[in-house]
């Protein structure tokens, strides 16, 4: 339970005050409501932003389930590769938190790479739009889970690290969890809360919080390869010469 902790919580903070810093800081998500046409009508009646935000944590807990799943398999195949997956869950909480303490760019390269798939993805929004209706917004909310967003695709690698498809789920639906305050109130006071929660006190201690979290995560399987592996089966051996002896 601990370990499946280890990687929501940073999830969860993660969404709340990376999605606000980008609201904040670069002019409001700048993808997510692109299709300004529709973007004032979702944001204005809940039931189309409440469909939206389904369907985006939808699309999230697929990926995450995928992630792990995909995951999983490496280390079914090359049990040596779970410490890698997990140091570099850790490395990208890491980078996560200093992007969100500082404002630094880090998960570009990231972000490039989804940006493959998106030119895929894209031209199905134009089915969707505007969406002004729950299927259409539900439908819309799947595919903008897709958007080639940095923190999305990092939280993939991390997600990747779960232990089972159902733990990769639970991260990515924590990190959508985390943004829904930026995502149900664009278009409504989106002002007052990126004044709130980009604040550049609480993003700089939220996202140290972050790098903490990050290293401690990176630490039980640095200790695994690094430690003294051998200490306690020395101990063990040292007893049961004793108890032989005696």
């Amino acid at each position: 339970m601990a370990d499946w902790l280890a990687f929501v919580v940073p999830a969860l903070a993660a969404g709340l005050f990376g999605s606000a810093h980008c609201l904040g800081m670069c002019g409001g998500l700048s993808g997510l409501f692109a299709m300004h046409h529709g973007a004032k009508a979702t944001a204005s009646q809940p039931a189309l932003a409440v469909s939206y935000n389904l369907g985006r944590l939808a699309s999230y807990a697929a990926l995450g389930a995928l992630s792990a799943y995909a995951g999983q398999g490496l280390t079914d195949i090359l049990p040596g590769l779970a410490v890698p997956i997990r140091l570099m869950a850790g490395l990208v909480i890491v980078l996560m938190g200093i992007q969100i303490a500082f404002g630094w760019q880090l998960l570009g390269p990231v972000e490039k790479a989804g940006s493959y798939l998106w030119r895929l993805v894209s031209p199905l929004t134009k089915h969707v739009l505007p969406a002004t209706s729950p299927l259409k917004a539900t439908a819309l909310g799947l595919l903008w889970g897709l958007l080639p967003c940095g923190l999305v695709y990092s939280m993939l690698l991390v997600a990747m690290a779960g232990s089972n498809p159902l733990h990769g789920a639970t991260v990515m639906i924590a990190f959508g969890v985390g943004t829904m305050p930026a995502m149900l109130f664009t278009g409504l006071s989106a002002a007052s809360l990126s004044r709130l929660l980009a604040n550049r006190r609480r993003g700089l201690v939220a996202g140290l919080l972050l790098v903490a979290i990050g290293v401690a995560t990176m630490a039980l399987p640095a200790y695994k390869v690094l430690g003294p592996a051998d200490g306690g089966h020395a101990h063990h051996h040292h007893m049961t010469a004793n108890v032989s002896a005696d």
